[in-house]
């Protein structure tokens, strides 16, 4: 069998530009999943997602494609790598093209979930120019870019507490990342990620994590900030942030599971997602989003949830990979 890797490869950059690669993979990932595959495929190729990839691909034309392409630029850059397989007739792991973009804009996100029933935090988009609140939120809130990842543009001062820190924030996202700003309701209460793998009915739920904000840096907001995840973490100082299995009861994991599925479901998600679920002051949960292209950071000491989730529930990186490729055959029939 022959499978190839779309993928971006996350280079050596200058610090003030790391951000803007924040969702791309680094060369120890990729090699880590190439590694996985070979176990049980003779050949596995590494196929650059940028303009040359729909020759390259066409010219491999292997039986799958991994798809951990993020793309770069957009709100449907993360559509094109399976656009093209699509075209080129190429099966390949993760879910489609539309999926992808509606859930890389936020607030499609919110609004399919809405019509589900399936609760998400109250919002309101400011497109240019801030005109007053709307939706009756109320402060705390938080600004967030309205398509992007990987903590991007979620900065520990995005939670904002008046309306003249509400206004820079909203034209910093406008001005800085050229798109409309996300104002959120800030839910206060506990924070789960839950990793999903399968489609239908032969869907599995591996055990949740949780964020534990007491263990990031005094006077830092308890969000999962760009500098929660890139500036106070590093595999070098690990933060002990996250708790695998989350220590919670029986009917709030059950909660946040069914939510998770929920939305999976939802969002025509497909083989594996990691979807974020916050609580509010009472408990309840709500979805803050979903992601369909999870991170797979393989080391231990680096704070990556899908890799971590899948450990807790006795799979190996390598088991993991190959999984979501079984998931992806027998979808494909295959």
């Amino acid at each position: 069998m022959k499978i190839a890797i779309t993928c971006n490869i996350k280079a050596e950059v200058p610090p003030h530009l790391e951000e803007c690669y924040a969702e791309w993979d680094d060369q120890e990932t990729i090699e880590s999943v190439r590694e996985a595959l070979l176990e049980r495929c003779q050949e596995v190729f590494i196929v650059e997602a940028d303009q040359h990839a729909p020759a390259r691909l066409q010219g491999l034309m292997p039986n799958m494609v991994f798809n951990m392409a993020e793309g770069m630029g957009g709100d449907s850059r993360e559509s094109f790598i399976p656009a093209i397989l699509e075209v080129l007739g190429i099966p390949y792991t993760g879910s489609p093209p539309l999926t992808l973009g509606l859930c890389l804009n936020k607030l499609r996100t919110k609004q399919i979930l809405s019509c589900y029933g399936i609760p998400t935090p109250r919002c309101f988009v400011v497109e240019s120019e801030y005109r007053g609140m709307e939706g009756g939120l109320e402060f705390p809130l938080i600004v967030k870019p309205v398509h992007e990842g990987s903590s991007k543009g979620i900065r520990d001062d995005s939670l904002v507490r008046s309306e003249e820190e509400l206004v820079e924030r909203i034209h910093r996202v406008i001005d800085t990342y050229g798109q409309p700003a996300l104002v959120e309701e800030y839910l206060d209460g506990r924070e789960f990620t839950v990793a999903i793998l399968g489609n239908a009915d032969d869907i599995r739920v591996l055990p949740i994590v949780e964020i534990d904000y007491s263990t990031i840096p005094e006077g830092a907001n308890p969000i999962y900030s760009y500098e929660a995840k890139w500036i106070f973490d590093r595999p070098e100082d690990p933060l002990d942030i996250f708790r695998c299995p989350a220590p919670i009861d029986k009917e709030l994991e059950r909660a946040v599971s069914n939510m998770a599925l929920d939305s999976f479901r939802a969002l025509g998600v497909r083989d594996w997602c990691r979807i974020d679920i916050r609580c509010d002051s009472r408990g309840r949960p709500h979805v803050l989003e979903l992601n369909p292209l999870p991170g797979i950071l393989p080391a231990p000491q680096c704070n990556s949830c899908f890799p971590k989730a899948a450990r807790a529930a006795g799979l190996t990186f390598s088991e993991l990979v190959n999984t979501v490729v079984d998931i992806a055959r027998k979808r494909h029939g295959i």
